[in-house]
């Protein structure tokens, strides 16, 4: 019993990350129709940002704070001068997307390569704050607080994110913005402005992934493709676009790769397509996701 509710903290634990690298992804892909497959180096890039920043400054918070950020910068220049102009919308929405996914995979090999070059090529982690580094018995159990506090923060993102895009302007915004683009540009909204911040945040939430996931995963080139599979698969069961389907989702994918690890370690891969394509048989366009012509 000890050892099926340590695999469920730490399966909870793996959920919530998995849920902020597919939030990023989902909210860039539902707002924009952009398909991102650079979002793993993204992810990689902010853990080794992170990484040098408690290095050079000792503290582990100014690094959560400051990484996003910088990451985020470097999303809205790709938007700016790669992406812009090849949304999905229109007449060559399907021409577009090939082009997305050819320039977003080039900036991701490309980035793989210059975090290999400027951090090297062997595991590396980041020390979690000191405060956090410590355990706390739960369930009869000694389990990290810094695990507890990424349930957290993962938990609070989800509402922080619910709220934005269902009860701000700003949120009616971007969801007006996808569909109809032209109209909300007629109401004096500069719609590139608005899908330009879209992915820079939803960049930022995956170098926030990366300096959170840091101390657990650690960091090791290869990573940023390993985990944008799994945020693919992720998107792909909650449907693409859906910040619903990406929670749920991300939950059903990571207590299946938690416990398939601890208990059937040699088909925890298959375990986990064999949710994703159990799920597509059933709700082809994912268990929220909204099926094409509605």
């Amino acid at each position: 019993m000890d050892n099926f509710l340590l695999q469920l903290l730490n399966g909870l634990v793996a959920s919530m990350l998995l849920f902020i690298m597919a939030a990023g992804l989902s909210l860039i892909f539902g707002q924009m129709r952009v398909i991102n497959l650079s979002h793993g180096a993204f992810y990689l890039v902010g853990g080794y940002m992170g990484l040098t920043a408690v290095k050079q400054w000792n503290a582990f918070w100014p690094a959560l704070l400051l990484t996003p950020l910088l990451v985020g910068a470097m999303g809205w220049l790709v938007e700016r001068f790669l992406l812009r102009g090849r949304y999905g919308h229109g007449r060559y929405g399907r021409e577009h997307q090939l082009q997305q996914v050819l320039l977003t995979f080039g900036v991701a090999l490309v980035l793989s390569d210059l975090a290999e070059w400027r951090w090297g090529a062997y595991t590396q982690t980041v020390s979690p704050p000191a405060f956090l580094a410590t355990a706390v018995p739960l369930f009869g159990l000694q389990f990290p607080l810094y695990r507890l506090a990424i349930i957290g923060m993962g938990l609070l993102l989800a509402l922080v994110l619910a709220l934005f895009l269902g009860y701000t302007r700003l949120g009616a915004i971007l969801r007006a913005g996808v569909t109809h683009p032209q109209t909300v540009s007629g109401l004096g909204i500069n719609v590139e402005r608005v899908f330009a911040a879209t992915f820079a945040g939803g960049v930022a939430l995956a170098a926030l992934a990366g300096v959170l996931g840091s101390p657990i995963t650690t960091l090791y080139p290869g990573l940023d493709f390993e985990i944008l599979i799994l945020t693919i698969v992720v998107v792909v069961i909650g449907g693409l676009g859906s910040l619903r389907g990406a929670f749920v989702g991300a939950l059903l994918i990571g207590l299946t790769d938690t416990f398939g690890k601890a208990r059937l370690p040699e088909f925890s891969l298959f375990l986990i397509f064999a949710v994703m394509a159990a799920v597509l048989l059933v709700r082809p366009s994912g268990l929220f996701g909204v099926e094409e012509g509605h």
